[in-house]
């Protein structure tokens, strides 16, 4: 189902509220898909943990579980964005489930008959951890074409809830598990969720996303080369690091809270986790009609200092009681900034990049995280729990009020969808005889009075151009008629300039091109360039 679709939908007219998207069947089946195999992901983490208790430097082994589960997310997400990108993501989420299944079975055959070893478990856990990887940017790219513009931050919301609920029930479900059954249970437990999740995905019936042949290499490049030359995926990464770095704080070093401040043992440690849970998803009650009311970047600073507020009465109670009050509304403001920044990307990303832009924020979502969490561990060593946190509060307040001049773009209103209205490019040359690079060059004639509105809109012209494939950019103004400008760019093949005639283009950029084009006199003048084949002496 498009997006388009989507709003003919029973929910077209009714209020984003954050429930809204589970009214549409297609979706709830999905979520609830996805839901369940993110319980078996968190059974199958604590059998693992549980079989490596009683190995010798079980503690080294028992946390490099986590370790072999994320580590692949690091490594992958990038190329795991082009495979979404270039593959029907249906069939891609498919067939990575069959993956999953085969790899959790063998898990627990191998346990069942005595033949687990740790190194062979970290070695299956990583490759569990590598479909998880190659799966989530496909999964998320998904979310726009399965729900209206307007459901896309419920939606987001909602998988967030997703996680926290598998959080929560997965390793108690587990933990009953290993006590009555054993770990090959879990283990068998986790092949049933993936086979569920494919179950739900084979019977989607969906006509195969029409995909281009673009190569490996140049799409990685193509990737990387929309997200730095866009403001505004940079600007949700860079808020995005600003929250997470002084936000993780609280992750780390949680366990050492309720230990050396409040003086909690195990069970009042899982409670304070349940009461992070429990506020993220209470949080999904609040955010709907907070975002019908407020802007994304005035939510995301209200969040983040809502969460130093958090930490600064976590750190300063001597109260258990009162600490674990205060992680509520920390649940509710980190899935707020997160839910936000998540629906703002996915609703900006055009759907030719969209996995690729989802996995580079999941690339700086998770090694923020390592790298805050490894930070805050050497911090809290040399000066103390309690400075640590004040300093990571302080921080976040920083974070929010640097909003003010490093906002977020509103995105709901931009037109992201693929506009064609380039013209069919006219060539003689027979381009195959002619690889490499290419240069497109636009001649503008401009009226002395439109020269200025013109060379404001050279800079997004400039963006739109190298966001969109252009290798280099630049603008010349002709010496004898100063009314004449030249533009021109350099794109590294033919084909890649044909990807911009045929799909890379959005409304927006029509709306930019367009006006550029009208301050000129005549019909702009378009030339396609090919490296000449020189004799060789």
């Amino acid at each position: 189902m498009s997006s388009q679709s989507a709003e003919s939908s029973p929910t077209a007219g009714a209020p984003p509220t954050t429930w809204a998207p589970l009214r549409i069947a297609l979706f709830r089946w999905l979520w609830i898909g996805a839901l369940v195999s993110n319980v078996g992901t968190w059974m199958q983490t604590v059998g693992a943990q549980w079989l490596l208790v009683h190995e010798p430097n079980a503690a080294t082994l028992v946390s490099l579980v986590q370790t072999a589960q994320a580590l692949p997310v690091l490594l992958l997400a990038l190329p795991a964005g082009v495979l979404a990108d270039s593959f029907d993501r249906r069939r891609l989420l498919i067939g990575v489930q069959g993956f999953q299944a085969s790899v959790a079975l063998l898990l627990t055959v191998l346990t069942a008959i005595d033949r687990m070893t740790p190194g062979l478990l970290l070695a299956l856990t990583f490759a569990l951890g590598a479909g998880s990887a190659i799966q989530a940017p496909a999964y998320q790219a998904l979310v726009p074409d399965l729900v209206p513009r307007a459901l896309v931050p419920g939606a987001s919301v909602l998988g967030s809830i997703n996680v926290n609920l598998a959080r929560a029930i997965g390793p108690a479900v587990a933990g009953v598990v290993v006590a009555r059954a054993g770990v090959p249970v879990v283990f068998a437990l986790n092949v049933a969720t993936f086979l569920v999740f494919a179950a739900v995905l084979v019977t989607w019936r969906r006509p195969a996303e029409a995909r281009g042949d673009e190569p490996f290499l140049p799409a990685l490049l193509a990737g990387g080369r929309f997200v730095r030359h866009s403001p505004v995926v940079r600007r949700i990464l860079l808020r995005c690091v600003m929250f997470i770095v002084p936000a993780n704080v609280l992750w780390a070093l949680l366990a050492l809270v309720a230990r050396d401040r409040l003086e909690l043992g195990a069970g009042g440690y899982g409670v304070m986790l349940a009461a992070l849970g429990v506020g993220s998803i209470g949080g999904a009650f609040v955010l709907g009609r907070v975002r019908s009311r407020w802007s994304a970047n005035r939510v995301v600073a209200a969040s983040m200092v809502l969460y130093a507020a958090a930490l600064l009465a976590l750190v300063t109670t001597p109260w258990a009681w009162v600490g674990v009050l205060a992680l509520l509304p920390a649940g509710v403001a980190w899935i707020g900034v997160l839910s936000t920044l998540n629906a703002t990307l996915q609703t900006f990303l055009p759907v030719w990049v969209r996995a690729r832009g989802l996995a580079v924020y999941q690339l700086v979502l998770f090694g923020s995280m390592a790298g805050a969490a490894a930070a805050w561990g050497a911090v809290a060593d040399r000066v103390g729990l309690g400075p640590a946190y004040v300093a990571a509060a302080v921080l976040l307040a920083a974070g929010a009020g640097a909003g003010v001049l490093l906002p977020l773009r509103e995105t709901a209103g931009l037109d992201t969808l693929p506009a064609r209205f380039w013209p069919e490019p006219r060539v003689e040359l027979d381009v195959a005889r002619y690889p490499g690079e290419v240069l497109v060059t636009n001649v503008y004639t401009l009226r002395e009075q439109d020269r200025a509105e013109f060379l404001a809109l050279a800079p997004a012209l400039r963006r739109m151009r190298r966001r969109t494939g252009a290798t280099s950019w630049s603008m010349y103004v002709d010496a004898a008629d100063p009314g004449r400008h030249v533009e021109q760019y350099t794109v590294a093949s033919w084909d890649e300039h044909l990807r911009q005639h045929e799909g890379r283009l959005t409304g927006a950029d029509r709306e930019l091109d367009l006006r550029a084009r009208s301050l000129s006199r005549t019909p702009t003048e378009v030339a396609h360039l090919f490296s000449a084949r020189l004799p060789e002496h």
